[in-house]
């Protein structure tokens, strides 16, 4: 209750009380998942954590200009931030998985590479041709609203900038801020599927109901559940983020990047709650 009627923070900064109430959750989550699967659900709910954290992460990357940057009035891509995030990271998870399942000897590092890869590639593309859009189809230039210099190209901005709007089109930095957040979003995702998918892959086989399958016989089983799971995730860290964000972001040089820290704290808790109810269906069967 002390989190709750606690007063909310502003701007960027943490409420300290909420924050530490989230993390003893967060140690008493790792607990229970300990005693209940033992060192292998402990090792896999550490890594979906982990998952959840670049997800969330990689969202405030992603340039986001909603309905204003339809109209020009706005930097960023015209859609929502979860949309857009779950867009990235789905792609990159999909990559990731084709890695892994394609590998004689899965190596878990190639496939959420390839994972970001995946991610950061989907919004290149998407950047690029939005872009392309903003400049030849609506005839405006790309230019921040945030700040006076691109921090990447050292290119001005507010000579570009049109009256009564906040900025249009995707400058460098929000381009290049995309394609992290991307990068970070497909890895998470990736991450989080193969996490799931280790476990369930030792862990069904074993179960009476599944005995008399064998290991390629739940294969399939295994695999769906990691990526409803992981897909499930995937969405609530970005929409953890979207909340976080409030509207509308450039990207990196966006003041509101920098209340980062509060979506992982959320993301952490949220990722960790979700994974205790994703590995407690394998070791507390009903």
């Amino acid at each position: 209750m002390t989190a709750i009627a606690a007063k909310p923070a502003s701007g960027a900064s943490l409420n300290p009380v909420a924050s530490g109430i989230g993390i003893v959750v967060l140690i008493i989550l790792i607990g229970i998942m300990y005693a209940i699967g033992g060192q292998i659900a402990l090792i896999a709910l550490i890594g979906i954590i982990v998952g959840g954290l670049l997800i969330a992460f990689g969202v405030h990357f992603v340039p986001v200009g909603g309905a204003p940057a339809a109209m020009g009035q706005a930097p960023g891509i015209a859609t929502g931030v979860a949309m857009l995030a779950a867009g990235a990271g789905l792609a990159g998870l999909f990559g990731g998985a084709w890695a892994w399942a394609v590998q004689t000897n899965p190596d878990l590092l190639v496939a959420v590479i390839t994972g970001g890869v995946g991610g950061g590639l989907m919004m290149a593309i998407t950047c690029f041709f939005v872009n392309f859009i903003y400049i030849f189809g609506m005839g405006i230039p790309a230019a921040s609203g945030k700040v006076k210099v691109d921090p990447l190209t050292g290119d001005t901005q507010p000579e570009f900038k049109s009256q009564g709007t906040e900025g249009h089109g995707l400058p460098f930095i929000s381009f290049v801020g995309g394609v992290i957040g991307g990068i970070f979003g497909g890895a998470g995702g990736t991450l989080i599927y193969l996490m799931l998918l280790n476990v369930y892959q030792e862990v069904l086989p074993k179960m009476t109901v599944f005995d008399k399958a064998g290991a390629a016989g739940v294969l399939p089983i295994a695999i769906s559940l990691a990526g409803i799971f992981a897909v499930g995730m995937f969405l609530i860290n970005a929409v953890l983020a979207a909340y976080n964000i409030t509207g509308t972001i450039e990207g990196p040089h966006d003041p509101k990047f920098k209340r980062f820290p509060r979506a992982l704290i959320a993301s952490a808790i949220a990722s960790g709650l979700c994974g205790v109810a994703a590995l407690a269906i394998v070791f507390v069967p009903v």
